[in-house]
């Protein structure tokens, strides 16, 4: 029995087929609410190769006497290495029905990539919701992806 040229065999098809990769997703989320008052947000991140994207978006609605207060906010980063492209954004939309913010950010170098958006709402019944999705690839295998939805309903 001649065992070494499975052994061959065995790393030469192990050397040939990328088993790990170096790319992540993780994301994040919180929330709470009390009385006439809550919070939520969520996070993430993506990252491979010498790229890297996070978002992130909070909210907070507040019901008194005096009336209604909201805020809201998000905002995001990406960074690349070795002249790849990254760009980010945030707009916060506004109509009588609800508060909306959207948070990306993209870093791409060539066919590996991250990205990651976050999306927070604000509605005029204060419920709140938060969901941020990230993603991140490098060429021979599939993405990593990270999904976190965080809702808090309206108290009273």
């Amino acid at each position: 029995m001649k065992p070494l040229p499975l052994i061959v065999a065995a790393l030469t098809f192990a050397a040939a087929t990328p088993l790990a990769f170096a790319q992540s997703a993780s994301s994040v989320g919180a929330g709470s609410s009390s009385g006439g008052s809550g919070t939520v947000g969520t996070a993430g991140s993506g990252a491979a190769g010498g790229t890297s994207a996070s978002t992130l978006g909070t909210g907070g609605t507040s019901t008194g006497p005096a009336g209604t207060s909201s805020t809201i906010g998000g905002g995001g980063s990406a960074a690349t290495s070795d002249g790849g492209k990254a760009t980010t954004s945030n707009r916060i939309n506004e109509n009588p029905n609800k508060l909306q913010d959207q948070a990306r950010a993209k870093a791409q170098d060539g066919g590996t990539w991250s990205k990651s958006q976050t999306k927070t709402t604000i509605e005029k019944d204060g419920d709140l919701s938060s969901r941020t999705r990230s993603m991140s690839h490098e060429p021979g295998g599939p993405p990593a992806k990270s999904t976190t939805t965080q809702s808090v309903p309206a108290t009273k």
